[in-house]
């Protein structure tokens, strides 16, 4: 997992819905934007899947940004904000192994068989006989 935190930056403000006497005056609300293009942990291959697989949480300017108000504090917030773009990030330079074709088993094919034929006894015996 690799921990680009340096290159973020952060953004607050408030918190929208309920919440009482602070909603309007404090700004819990934060804001994680990480350029991807500018990025040194990543290689240009990393980068490229990245913005393929993320090209939803990009903007026009490059910036991959998720917003967090879970949490009454903006300290609280911010954590939360890191770790799940973290967890975002680390999740898409993931590339799913290949699926190699099988075939059943010579045994698997005989038990399937089997079935069907006692099935299909079973089946047959449930008719009316003169």
């Amino acid at each position: 997992m690799k921990d680009f935190t340096r290159e973020l930056s952060f953004k607050t403000s408030r918190s929208s819905g309920a919440g009482g006497q602070n909603v309007n005056k404090v700004e819990t609300s934060v804001t994680v934007l990480w350029n991807v293009a500018e990025s040194g942990f990543f290689n240009d291959y990393q980068k490229d899947v990245i913005q393929t697989k993320l090209k939803n949480r990009i903007n026009a300017d490059g910036f991959l940004f998720l917003t967090v108000s879970e949490t009454r504090t903006q300290l609280a917030n911010k954590n939360k904000s890191i770790e799940k773009i973290l967890e975002i990030v680390n999740q898409a330079i993931i590339i799913p192994k290949k699926r190699l074709a099988t075939k059943p088993s010579r045994n698997q094919k005989q038990k399937r068989l089997d079935t069907k034929k006692k099935l299909s006894e079973k089946k047959e015996n449930r008719k009316f006989k003169y």
